[in-house]
């Protein structure tokens, strides 16, 4: 294993940063929260167009760059570091692979150059509680059921003579207020044949209602969606299996989603030694006292071995499937990230608390991951699980 990156991940990440850093200072992240779609248009314009981000791991056949999971990574820990709120993770990360697996030829051809240009936004509907269990990372249903429908909520699907319709609703879909496109997990065939099935809604489908909601983590902007009669195309074949294909796509989630949280907490780090560092107390700096140079210390040593684990996670999605590395690595950057930030809201003193100071972002953060993609002791209870690691231990 070559632990180096290349001369190309390593122009991803400096240009990047650079045009985060231009484009997505403290003044910008806020101005864009209060957004209807909650991120800024042109800033997504830009990333697409300078950087080719929606489409960096989607094949060159479909306009994509064609790289792997790795420089996906390297761009979320990017992304990360400045909280930017883009379709990122809604578009490129949840939905577009999904589309890549099991999309019939047309329905790729039509969807993934746009996807790829940054001129169609897409975003995964799955209710909410239920996204760790569909992506298989805090557990695995191999029925579905956590697609509800009827009484059960959720979705459900029905096909009539002109196609299918889809009815019910479903909450904290990340970026589903703006997406252009909707890719609908619904429950079909009833309890005797019941099974999972993916289905793409057009943004302006009739019946169709969507409502961004009040989030923890305003940096991630999520919506109730509404469908009363959709219409709705149906993602591949009837016949095909989609438990498989997401519970593979959690795993790269996982890993864009703890490069995500190193990034951010790196950078929450970096914010509270620079602080320590100016702020006197007792005719010194604050940082210079050995209580706080150990806390700060005790932070960076997480921090790295999160970015370690992110790294190895991303490493082991190109070589080799089944190691749950991406969980793992989940579990540990966001635990780093809460402690980060935790520090940094207490180091910074009597500002940390307040809401003009950027500290409580990088917590909320923390918090709002773990609420849609953890908790974190589920995330390490599953990995051990599937890896039958107390199986072995007790032999």
């Amino acid at each position: 294993m070559d632990a180096r990156f290349t001369p190309e991940q390593d122009e991803i990440r400096r240009t990047l940063r650079e045009l985060l850093h231009k484009r997505c200072g403290p003044v910008e992240l806020r101005a864009a929260l209060d957004t209807p779609a909650g991120h800024d248009p042109a800033l997504w314009t830009a990333l697409a167009d300078q950087l080719g981000l929606p489409g960096l791991a989607l094949p060159e056949a479909y306009g994509g760059v064609g790289c792997s999971v790795t420089e996906l990574a390297l761009a979320c820990e990017e992304t990360g570091r400045a909280l930017a709120p883009s379709p990122l993770l809604a578009t490129a990360v949840l939905t577009a692979p999904l589309i890549l697996a099991l999309g019939a030829d047309a329905q790729r051809a039509d969807l993934l150059p746009r996807i790829a240009s940054g001129t169609l936004t897409a975003a995964l509907a799955v209710p909410g509680p239920a996204l760790t269990t569909a992506l298989a990372l805090t557990g695995h249903d191999p029925h579905g059921t956590w697609a509800g429908g009827g009484r059960a909520g959720g979705v459900q699907a029905r096909r009539t003579d002109d196609g299918w319709r889809l009815y019910g609703e479903a909450g904290q879909i990340l970026d589903g207020h703006s997406a252009g496109l909707l890719l609908v997990a619904a429950h079909t065939g009833g309890f005797a044949r019941s099974r999972v099935l993916l289905f793409l809604v057009q943004a302006d489908a009739a019946g169709l209602t969507r409502v961004r909601q009040t989030a923890l983590d305003a940096t991630r902007p999520q919506a109730r969606v509404q469908l009363r009669d959709v219409q709705a195309e149906l993602l591949g074949c009837e016949g095909d299996d989609v438990l498989a294909p997401l519970a593979r796509l959690g795993d790269t989630a996982a890993v864009c989603l703890a490069a995500e949280a190193v990034g951010a907490a790196d950078r929450v780090l970096e914010r509270t030694v620079e602080y320590v560092g100016q702020r006197e107390q007792f005719g010194r700096p604050v940082g210079s006292f050995q209580a706080v140079k150990h806390r700060l210390a005790d932070a960076y040593v997480q921090v790295q071995a999160a970015r370690s684990a992110a790294y190895y996670a991303a490493w082991a999605g190109v070589a080799a499937e089944g190691e749950q590395a991406g969980g793992l690595a989940l579990a540990q950057a966001l635990g780093a990230l809460r402690g980060a930030a935790a520090e940094g809201i207490q180091l910074h003193g009597g500002i940390g608390f307040t809401w003009e100071h950027d500290t409580h972002l990088y917590f909320k953060r923390a918090a709002g991951d773990e609420l849609l993609f953890g908790p974190v002791h589920r995330l390490r209870a599953w990995a051990a699980d599937a890896a039958h690691l107390f199986e072995e231990a007790g032999r």
